[in-house]
C-alpha cells in the first residue's frame, strides 16, 4: 500500500473516531447502556470507505475514548466492534448498503448484545436481568444509526463524493 493512500487512511479514521466520539453526546440510556446510534453510522461509513478491520479499530478506539472521557460504558465494545466487522464484512462479499445496515443491526444487538451480558456481570459487577437484556436496547441505538447512515451514504454516492473516501473499492 502506497504510503499517501496510508496516511489518507488513518487521517479519515481518525476523524470517523473523532466523530463517533462527538456523536455520543447524542446517546439515550436505556436498560444501562447508553445508546449512541452516531456509533453505528460510523461504523457502516467505516465498512463502504475503509473496510471491516479499519471499522472494528474506528469502533475500539471511539470505545475506548468514550470510556475514558466518561462518555460510555464498558458494554460499548463488544457493541459497536462486532458490528463493525459484521457490516464490514457483509460489506466487502456483497456491495449492498442494505444488506450492509442490516449485518450493522443484527451483529450489533444480537452478538452484541448477547456479548454485553458478560462484560455487564463481570467486569461491571451488574447483576443483568438475562442474556437477552441487552439486545432490544442495542436494536435500538443501531437501527437509528442505521438509518442515519444508508441516508447519508445515498446522498454521499449520488453527489460522486462517497467515491473520493472510498479505499475498499479501489
Amino acid at each position: 500500500m502506497k504510503q499517501r493512500e496510508m496516511t489518507q487512511k488513518l487521517a479519515f479514521a481518525g476523524l470517523l473516531t473523532a466523530l463517533a466520539v462527538v456523536g455520543s453526546f447524542l446517546s439515550v440510556p436505556v436498560a444501562g447502556s447508553k445508546c449512541a446510534p452516531v456509533q453505528h453510522m460510523v461504523n457502516i461509513l467505516a465498512a463502504v470507505t475503509l473496510g471491516p478491520w479499519w471499522g472494528v479499530g474506528i469502533a475500539f478506539g471511539a470505545s475506548l475514548l468514550r470510556n475514558l472521557l466518561g462518555l460510555g460504558s464498558l458494554m460499548a465494545f463488544p457493541g459497536s466492534m462486532v458490528g463493525a466487522a459484521c457490516c464490514g464484512i457483509v460489506y466487502i462479499k456483497m456491495k449492498n448498503l442494505p444488506l450492509t445496515c442490516a449485518a450493522e443491526a443484527a451483529g450489533t444487538s444480537i452478538l452484541g448484545g448477547l456479548l454485553a451480558w458478560p462484560v455487564a456481570k463481570f467486569l461491571m459487577g451488574a447483576e443483568p436481568a438475562g442474556l437477552l437484556i441487552y439486545v432490544v436496547p442495542f436494536f435500538i441505538s443501531t437501527a437509528a444509526g442505521s438509518i442515519l447512515a444508508y441516508g447519508m451514504i445515498t446522498v454521499l454516492s449520488k453527489g460522486g463524493i462517497l467515491r473520493m473516501f472510498s479505499w475498499s473499492a479501489r
